[in-house]
């Protein structure tokens, strides 16, 4: 294990923020989930909002024609104390999860799926374009946590969905633990996904848009285990590197870990604090993590070991 050299705080103050994106200029674009808000984070630490489709907007990934496309997971209740702000229950006005497609320079919010068939999404947590030319290409995968009460829950699953909103296939479920981070390997023919609860990081072979290869029971979901997390780690965000390694948001542990693409255990770098929640990559050469401190309300970046994987959009 080695600790957060070089990490830098860029951002304070801000409202559970998770789905860092890095932008070409230096500013970050975020998720503040309790806000309901998007917001950029300027090189200077400055804020400013870009959007605000309200319920809990999750995970982000620049898409086509320079839009944002957004999980939003409906929306939580919180709990807040001192230096601490978590999730704690579903809100008396949630209405399900939904994809939105954001305009940066309006602001304007589009609702382009709410459903899949006749079941309703729950809690669209990440987003994950595929590159041209692999089996996916022309959508996207997100993932959904699906939903936490007192006394139940709803599951979560993988999704593939076409990015102008005409298609959306349930690839894999259930995820009973709840389908967190997504991500796929550079060729963009193996999708991973972080199931949180269980602390297990599972993969798929692609094999077209909305098909994943599916391996028998006693598999639940047709997934292959590529690692199980030791000790008591819950998963969260996840972001592949240049090489097909996995940066998974590993939370309770308070670290980032680095995971190749046969499972093996690379790195372990501990973080300030217990929920660091999403890592993206950014900057020259793609050798700066964003990662955000969800806990305590920072964006944080630091230099990496190797450089983060170019994504389809930006």
């Amino acid at each position: 294990m080695s600790d957060a050299t070089g990490l830098t705080i860029l951002a304070e103050g801000l409202r559970f923020p998770e789905g860092p994106v890095a932008q070409p200029d230096g500013s970050v674009i975020l998720v503040e989930i309790a806000a309901g808000t998007i917001t950029r984070v300027g090189r200077d630490g400055s804020k400013a909002t870009i959007a605000t489709p309200g319920g809990g907007p999750n995970g982000i990934a620049m898409g086509p024609g320079g839009k944002i496309y957004c999980c939003n997971n409906g929306g939580f209740l919180w709990h807040e104390e001192p230096n601490m702000l978590r999730p704690a229950g579903v809100p008396p006005d949630y209405e399900g999860g939904r994809i939105e497609v954001i305009d940066p320079a309006t602001g304007s919010v589009e609702r382009l799926y709410d459903r899949c068939g006749e079941h309703r999404l729950k809690g669209p947590n990440d987003i994950v374009f595929a590159p041209k030319g692999s089996p996916g290409e022309g959508g996207f995968w997100f993932s959904d946590l699906g939903k936490v009460r007192a006394r139940d829950r709803d599951h979560g699953g993988v999704y593939w969905a076409a990015s102008d909103g005409s298609r959306i296939v349930e690839a894999a479920f259930p995820v009973f633990g709840g389908a967190n981070g997504i991500a796929l390997s550079p060729d963009g023919r193996t999708l991973y996904a972080a199931e949180t609860e269980t602390g297990r990081l599972w993969a798929w072979d692609v094999e077209g848009p909305g098909v994943l290869r599916k391996d028998p029971w006693p598999s639940t979901n047709g997934g292959r285990v590529l690692c199980q997390f030791p000790g008591y780690r819950r998963l969260d965000s996840i972001a592949a590197t240049a090489a097909g390694n996995i940066c998974v948001a590993t939370l309770v542990s308070g670290e980032i870990t680095t995971v190749s693409p046969t499972g093996e255990i690379l790195r372990v770098v501990k973080m300030p604090e217990r929920m660091p929640t999403n890592i993206c990559f950014g900057g020259p050469g793609m050798r700066t993590a964003y990662i955000t401190l969800s806990l305590t309300g920072k964006l944080a970046a630091m230099p990496w070991d190797e450089p983060g994987l170019e994504l389809p959009f930006g």
